[in-house]
């Protein structure tokens, strides 16, 4: 079973790339961030043409999640998260498919820093922590998937100079992400690469894609029981060098069949 989490920045603008993307890899479940695109306005149609039934939870003009399933409907479970009632956002989807518990996590920017979008950031880690202790406790095969916006350790970034004044590595966004990581969870792509250097993002700026001058956003957190059937994870880089690309190359995870 191949997870990915795919930051796709602008579902309509991105469309010929992740249908190009699900017809040649065929991934078995695709959580999707960065819709910029409502409810009523998503390619449905398309994406089911694909081969693929979804979930959504859209917002006009940016941020947006999604799960896709290929070959059936995963069975929506949760929008949004606990403990911001006046938080609209739509950040977060939760669904079930083939017996796994899979999120959709666009995680906030948080810049510029310091200020209340670092502030929100902090206090929305927090909120997803609250979450992912629940679903431990559920003890099922589940995976949180998604564009944390947080470069976890050095080894992750090509500069750490030219990152060091960026909410993405603060030690605040780090350490809510180590603590999440701590309840129970496996970072997959860390895992299978524990050298760091393998890189998710590459902005559409200063050539970076050209220098390979990226980092690492894009995570997918494994319960005991998920990890436990891990196989292999990677990024699908190639698919960032593509023309009209997402600045985010997909990313995944294989798992082993029940």
């Amino acid at each position: 079973m191949k997870i990915v989490s795919f930051n796709v920045n602008g579902i309509k603008a991105r469309l010929p790339r992740l249908v190009e993307y699900l017809t040649e890899q065929k991934p078995d479940i695709v959580c999707l961030q960065e819709l910029k695109s409502s409810d009523d306005t998503l390619p449905v149609s398309d994406i089911e043409a694909a081969g693929y039934g979804a979930v959504w939870h859209g917002q006009k003009g940016f941020n947006g999640v999604a799960i896709l399933a290929r070959g059936t409907t995963p069975v929506e479970r949760q929008k949004g998260l606990g403990g911001e009632p006046e938080d609209d956002h739509s950040r977060y989807i939760e669904a079930e498919v083939d017996g796994l518990v899979v999120a959709s996590i666009y995680l906030p920017n948080g810049n510029p820093q310091p200020g209340p979008k670092f502030e929100y950031k902090l206090r929305w880690i927090d909120r997803l922590r609250a979450r992912a202790l629940e679903l431990l406790a559920e003890e099922r095969p589940t995976v949180l998937a998604g564009d944390y916006n947080v470069i976890p350790n050095d080894d992750d970034t090509f500069s750490v100079t030219a990152m060091a004044s960026d909410a993405l590595m603060q030690p605040e966004s780090r350490a809510g992400f180590r603590a999440l990581v701590a309840q129970g969870w496996t970072d997959a792509l860390r895992t299978r690469h524990p050298r760091g250097g393998v890189w998710t993002f590459w902005d559409y700026q200063a050539g970076a894609w050209q220098r390979d001058a990226g980092f690492r956003i894009d995570h997918l957190l494994l319960s005991p029981q998920a990890a436990d059937r891990l196989v292999d994870a990677g990024v699908d880089k190639e698919y960032r060098g593509r023309e009209k690309a997402s600045d985010h190359a997909p990313t995944w995870a294989v798992l082993r069949d029940r």
